[in-house]
């Protein structure tokens, strides 16, 4: 069985201001915003949200496969998600066209400005479960072209397989009603607080109310650790303390692999909460969303140090 992920596959242009972008914002003249940042560092890496779940997946041994669509330039890309042991049967590169990139400046806060070209992405409404392997646990349906998600979400509840809801920087281009439509029957709807604040001003609906269409809802709070709300209880799930903070792009990917990962494997709440906390920390700890890696015992002994408790066995598969 696999976890089907969904959204872009792309490349990023890594930058880092170390300076606070508060400092630069006149909210006088915020109608005629027009600021310019040194940045002193710039890093170009493997990115997009279906390949980072994927790759996270991955090195917490649990099947995964790319459903998306990328350009030709991908190729390279695309050859390195097979050598990570990830499913790339429906993973498309299409002729003539470029994969999605995305600019991220990080400031010193972790505040973070980006600009995003979806180029191929906006193809992917192409691809359904059917371009998926066939023995699917659950679908990640990450941000990626609002057409090809919806499809996904319709999909996924036709077929009564479990799906993540993960909008993220695609909701200023959903309405209110796809949004709603997409929570309903969603296993986990997740997000950042910032995420989870316009999922609730589109849907009209507070964390209670979307408990109403949905089995669980996630809140990822950065340093301050996540919160997980389902209708009979509330976790509240701390970081895990990283050995360096070097760039927080694609921690949040990161978590949500974790999170998914655990719960499939039965752990409860707080130990699979916990997992997605310490797998969002290596991110934390490179440039790039998809640099990092480790094995089983280095992270079940990180997994112990950062929370005074053993990470139970049943998690890892038996081979």
């Amino acid at each position: 069985m696999t976890v089907v992920c969904s959204g872009s596959i792309a490349y990023d242009y890594i930058l880092t201001f170390k300076g606070h972008f508060k400092d630069h914002i006149l909210l006088e003249k915020a109608h005629i915003l027009n600021l310019s940042f040194l940045v002193d560092d710039l890093q170009k890496r493997r990115g997009g949200v279906a390949g980072n779940y994927a790759h996270n997946l991955a090195l917490l041994g649990y099947p995964s496969a790319v459903l998306a669509t990328a350009g030709t330039d991908a190729t390279e890309y695309r050859d390195w998600l097979v050598t990570r042991g990830i499913d790339c049967r429906g993973l498309r590169l299409l002729e003539g066209e470029l994969s999605a990139t995305g600019f991220t400046t990080t400031d010193l806060d972790a505040n973070q400005l980006t600009g995003y070209y979806g180029g191929a992405m906006w193809r992917a409404a192409m691809l359904g479960l059917d371009d998926a392997p066939p023995a699917v646990d659950a679908v990640i349906i990450g941000p990626n072209d609002p057409g090809a998600m919806k499809r996904l979400v319709h999909e996924c509840r036709e077929r009564g397989v479990p799906f993540v809801f993960d909008p993220a920087h695609q909701l200023p281009m959903m309405s209110g009603e796809d949004v709603t439509d997409s929570t309903r029957g969603a296993w986990i709807v997740i997000g950042n607080d910032y995420e989870l604040e316009l999922i609730e001003q589109r849907t009209g609906r507070d964390v209670a109310g979307l408990l109403e269409l949905a089995e669980m809802v996630v809140t990822t709070l950065g340093r301050q650790g996540s919160r997980i709300d389902t209708r009979r209880q509330t976790v509240e799930i701390p970081s895990a303390p990283p050995l360096r903070e070097v760039d927080p792009t694609g921690a949040g990917d990161a978590y949500r692999a974790g999170l998914v990962a655990g719960l499939l494997r039965g752990l409860d709440l707080e130990a699979a909460g916990r997992v997605a906390s310490l797998a969002a920390t290596y991110a934390v700890e490179q440039v790039g969303t998809i640099e990092h890696d480790y094995a089983k015992v280095e992270f079940s002994r990180r997994y112990q140090e950062a929370f005074g408790i053993e990470l139970s066995e049943k998690f890892w598969p038996a081979n």
